[in-house]
């Protein structure tokens, strides 16, 4: 199943070999900033995200966050890290696929055993400049943790919705919000663009 999805991430992605970039919109960034979930145990804490752009059409992408559960003296950590294809749908848009590694660590339960799951995300979706200074993106994806002798991870579908509002040509702020299982997963920070 998980060779059969990446492989039809990449096959949607090769007909689309010739484009580049929409204009107004960059694959070159790094934002930093306040991020958190809401679930059955919120949490809250800080992020960073980032891209480079590797070819008019492919970017390189990361992400890390570490945030404290309420109430209590656990915390977790998890990251991304992964390549994404960009193709040209318009003007100001663009069609995107990417594929990553995912990692989520929040230490030792109360029994000592490790919780620390890793898998993949696959992901489509569009990213456009609505404005000259305001862009944004939707994305749908799913994503699928591997499971140990204690914990049974469930894979999900998942949906993300962002914008960023950029006061100069270098500098805006972002938001993005996951919806996946019944949590909500949100982040808002400055973002550096060059």
């Amino acid at each position: 199943m998980k060779r059969s999805l990446i492989a039809i991430g990449l096959a949607a992605a090769l007909p689309f070999a010739a484009a580049s970039a929409a204009e107004g919109i960059s694959y070159n960034f790094v934002e930093a900033g306040y991020a958190a979930t809401d679930s059955d145990l919120d949490a809250d804490g800080f992020g960073i995200n980032g891209s480079v752009a590797i070819h008019p059409n492919f970017h390189l992408f990361g992400a890390y966050s570490n945030q404290d559960i309420d109430h209590s003296s656990a915390d977790f950590d998890q990251w991304r890290i992964g390549v994404g294809y960009n193709h040209e749908i318009s003007r100001n848009a663009d069609l995107v696929t990417r594929i990553a590694y995912e990692k989520f660590d929040a230490g030792r339960n109360a029994l000592g055993y490790r919780i620390d799951p890793d898998g993949y995300s696959v992901e489509v979706g569009v990213r456009g400049a609505m404005l000259p200074n305001f862009e944004g993106h939707a994305f749908v994806g799913y994503e699928d943790y591997s499971s140990d002798d204690l914990y049974e991870y469930e894979d999900d579908f998942y949906g993300r919705l962002g914008a960023v509002w950029k006061f100069t040509p270098n500098w805006g702020l972002s938001g993005d919000v996951k919806f996946v299982s019944g949590d909500t997963q949100w982040f808002i920070g400055p973002r550096f663009t060059w």
